[in-house]
C-alpha cells in the first residue's frame, strides 16, 4: 500500500522541488520508504515524466520493493498503490514464460504483466490497485484503477502538464493547478455528501473510474472501461430452482473461502475489525473454516447504549480469536473530530468513525486489518433494497404526467409536513427526471430544489455533468431485476464514492492499510447473474450470505437490529460542537464558502435542525464544506 504521484510535462522540465514536495504530501500513506525519479523520454518534443512514491511496505519488506520501479530490460517503470492479492499465481506464470524476478513484491510482477500482456495484464489481476506505468517503447504513459473502485486515482490534464496522485491535496500542492471549486462536484456532494466520481470538488481534476484504464500518448489522453460487475447479454439465465438455489449457495461459498483466503496475503500480521454486525462476523468464520484464527480488534463505547461489545464478544469467543477491545467515551471520539476533519482529502459527511477505528488499530501495532464494508451491497443488507423497488413503481406514471399537475401533486405532498421525507417524496413527484432514480432520491442529502436554494448561481451545465455518470449507471442496469438494480447502483454509487473513499483516506491517514473481500470482482459478477429475489427473504437478512456461512453466525448478530458504529452527532450539534458550528455556517464572509452558498439557505437549514425538522447530517455537511474549503481554497 503507497501513496503515488506523477508529473508528465511537454517543453518544459519538470520541477524536482516541486515532484519531491507532492511525494512528501503523501508521508502518511507510506512512511516506510519513499523514492522519485525522473524520466526523460526519447521524443523530438521535449518530455519528461516525474514519478514519486511513498511506500507501506507489507509485501517483500527489504529495500528491494523500492519505488518507483525499473525494468532494466524495456526501461519501463512504474508508481503503484494497493495490493495483487494474487501476484504469486501470476509470478509462477510468467517464470515459466521466461520473466526472471529480483524481488519477493507484487509492484515487481505487475511490471513484468504489463510486459509480458500489455493493457490485458488487467485481465489477470486480483487485488485492489491503482497504478501509473510509463511504457518506454511506446513513449507512453498507461494509468490504471481496480475494478470496484477501492484505491483512488485522481488526475489533471493541461496543455503543458499531465498530473496524476492518490490525492487531490497532493496535486493542489504542487501549485500547477488553480484552486478553484468545481460546481459539478458541489453540487454532486450538496446531493449526496461526497463528490460523484469523475467529478471532484476542484475545477480541473477528475477521478478516473473503477474499472477504467487512461493511456497519455502525444499530448492525447483516452480512457476506457476494461470491467463492469453487469453480466453480457448473451450470459445464460440462471434456471429458477431450488436445486439450483443450492448450488449457487455453494459457488458464493466457494468464491468467498478464495477471497478472504487472498486477503491474507502479506508479509506483516492481518487483523480484522469486529464490530459484531453480520459482515464482519462472517469474515471471522470464514476465516475459521480456512483453519485461520485471526486477531480481532473492536472499538467498543464505555456508553452502553452505543456499544456493540456483547455481539463482538460472542462472535470472538465462538471463534476462538485472539480479541482486543479499546474502550472509549463519546468525549473521546468528539476529541478526534479536528483531525479526522484535517484528514479529508475531500469533504465527505462519514468517515469519521473509520478515522477513530483506524487510529485505534495502528496504535495497536497493526499494518494491515480486513474490513466487512461492502457486504450491504454484495448482499442486500440496506433498507434501500426493500423501498426502492416500489418507489420505482410509484414514480414510473408521475413521469408521463404534464408538468403542471405534477407541480400541484408535488405542492400538496409538501403540504402533508415539513420533514426531510416530505421534501424527498415531492421531489419525486416533481420530477422524476430531475431525480433520475428513487435510490438516488433515497441516499440525497438535499433535494435539488434544496440545492438550487443554497447554490443559486448554479448553471444547467454544471448540473449536467454532475448527473451524467449516475445517468449513466442508470441505463447500463435497465436490463438488471429490481433488486440487482439497486445493488449495482449502490455498489458503484454510495459505495464507491463514500464509503471505499473514505475508508482508503481515513486509514491511510494513519499508515494502515485496510482491505475488503467482500467487495471482489469474481464475487461481485457472480452475484449479479444470481435473480434479485433470492437475496431477500421476510425472516433472514442477507440469506444468501448467511446460507454460504452454512448458519454458523450466532442468532444474536443475525437477527439483531442493524446498529453500525453509531456517533453521537445529534447530540454534539446541539451542545459541544453548537459554538464551532455557528462560527463556521453563520458568520458572513468569515468562509471560504460565503461567496459561493446562500448565506439565508445555510441559515434556514440550522434553523430547520434546531427546530427538529431536519437531519443532523445536513448542517453538518455544510459545516464540513466550510471547513475543508478553509484548508484547500
Amino acid at each position: 500500500m503507497c501513496g503515488i504521484v506523477g508529473i508528465l510535462a511537454r517543453g518544459v522540465p519538470v520541477p524536482p522541488e516541486i515532484l519531491e514536495a507532492a511525494t512528501r504530501s503523501l508521508a502518511h500513506r507510506g512512511p516506510d520508504d519513499s523514492g522519485t525519479l525522473i524520466l526523460r523520454a526519447a521524443t523530438s518534443e521535449p518530455i519528461e515524466i516525474g514519478l514519486g512514491n511513498r511506500r507501506l511496505a507489507i509485501l517483500d519488506l527489504s529495500a528491494r520493493g523500492h519505488q518507483p520501479m525499473q525494468d532494466a530490460t524495456t526501461g519501463n517503470c512504474i508508481v503503484f498503490n494497493g495490493e495483487i492479492y494474487n501476484y504469486r499465481h501470476l509470478r509462477t506464470i510468467l517464470e515459466k514464460e521466461g520473466a526472471s524476478f529480483l524481488s519477493d513484491c507484487d509492484t515487481e510482477v505487475l511490471l513484468k504483466a504489463y510486459h509480458r500482456w500489455g493493457e490485458r495484464c488487467l485481465d489477470h489481476l486480483r487485488g485492489m490497485f491503482a497504478f501509473a506505468l510509463w511504457d518506454a517503447g511506446r513513449q507512453r504513459l498507461f494509468v490504471a484503477r481496480d475494478p470496484m473502485g477501492i484505491k483512488p486515482l485522481y488526475y489533471y490534464w493541461s496543455e503543458r502538464y499531465f498530473l496524476f496522485a492518490s490525492e487531490v491535496r497532493s496535486m493542489l500542492g504542487t501549485g500547477l493547478i488553480s484552486r478553484r471549486l468545481d460546481h459539478a462536484g458541489l453540487f454532486n456532494y450538496l446531493n449526496f455528501g461526497s463528490a460523484c466520481d469523475p467529478n471532484t470538488l476542484i475545477e480541473g481534476i477528475s477521478s478516473l473510474l473503477p474499472g477504467h484504464y487512461l493511456t497519455w500518448e502525444k499530448g492525447a489522453i483516452e480512457t476506457r472501461c476494461y470491467w463492469d460487475p453487469i453480466p453480457n447479454r448473451t450470459q445464460d439465465v440462471l434456471e429458477d430452482s431450488e436445486a439450483s438455489r443450492n448450488s449457487k449457495v455453494a459457488m458464493i461459498r466457494d468464491l468467498l473461502l478464495e477471497s478472504v483466503n487472498l486477503h491474507l496475503v502479506s508479509d506483516v500480521p492481518v487483523g480484522v475489525f469486529l464490530s459484531g454486525g453480520i459482515d464482519s462476523s462472517s469474515l471471522v468464520a470464514l476465516l475459521s473454516e480456512i483453519g485461520v484464527r485471526p486477531k480481532t480488534f473492536s472499538l467498543v463505547f464505555r456508553e452502553a447504549k452505543y456499544s456493540e461489545a456483547e455481539y463482538s464478544r460472542e462472535v470472538a469467543s465462538q471463534f476462538r480469536t485472539e480479541h482486543r477491545e479499546i474502550c472509549i467515551t463519546a468525549e473521546d471520539a468528539l476529541k478526534e473530530i479536528p483531525g479526522a476533519l484535517a484528514a479529508m482529502d475531500q469533504p465527505t459527511i462519514d468517515g469519521v468513525n473509520t478515522y477513530i477505528v483506524s487510529r485505534h488499530t495502528h496504535e495497536a501495532g497493526l499494518k494491515v486489518a480486513l474490513s466487512g464494508l461492502g457486504g450491504d451491497e454484495m448482499f442486500a443488507g440496506y433498507s434501500s433494497f426493500r423501498t426502492v423497488p416500489g418507489m420505482e413503481r410509484f414514480a414510473r406514471p408521475w413521469m408521463h404526467l404534464p408538468k403542471m399537475l405534477r407541480s400541484s401533486a408535488a405542492l400538496a405532498y409538501s403540504l402533508t409536513g415539513d420533514s426531510d421525507q416530505t421534501h424527498k417524496l415531492a421531489a419525486l413527484v416533481r420530477d422524476p427526471r430531475q431525480v433520475i432514480h428513487p435510490l438516488f432520491l433515497s441516499r440525497m442529502l438535499f433535494t435539488p430544489e434544496q440545492v438550487k436554494s443554497l447554490l443559486p448561481t448554479m448553471d444547467d451545465a454544471a448540473m449536467e455533468r454532475a448527473s451524467r455518470t449516475n445517468i449513466e449507471m442508470l441505463e447500463r442496469s435497465r436490463q438488471l431485476d429490481p433488486i440487482n438494480r439497486v445493488a449495482y447502483l449502490e455498489a458503484r454509487g454510495y459505495m464507491v464514492n463514500t464509503l471505499l473513499r473514505d475508508s482508503d483516506v481515513m486509514s491511510m491517514a494513519h499508515g494502515l492499510e485496510l482491505r475488503v473481500p467482500f467487495v471482489d470482482e469474481h464475487l461481485a459478477g457472480r452475484l449479479m447473474r444470481i435473480p434479485g429475489k433470492w437475496k431477500m427473504n421476510g425472516k433472514t437478512p442477507k440469506p444468501l450470505l448467511v446460507g454460504a456461512l452454512e448458519n454458523k453466525l450466532p442468532d444474536s448478530v443475525v437477527y439483531r437490529r442493524k446498529q453500525g458504529f453509531t456517533l453521537p452527532f445529534e447530540h454534539w450539534l446541539r451542545n459541544e460542537l453548537r459554538r464551532p458550528m455557528e462560527g463556521s455556517l453563520l458568520a458572513k464572509g468569515k468562509s471560504s464558502l460565503s461567496s459561493v452558498l446562500e448565506l439565508a439557505a445555510v441559515h434556514e437549514v440550522w434553523r430547520n435542525f434546531l427546530e427538529g425538522k431536519t437531519s443532523w447530517s445536513r448542517p453538518w455537511s455544510l459545516h464540513v464544506l466550510s471547513q475543508w474549503c478553509d484548508l484547500h481554497l
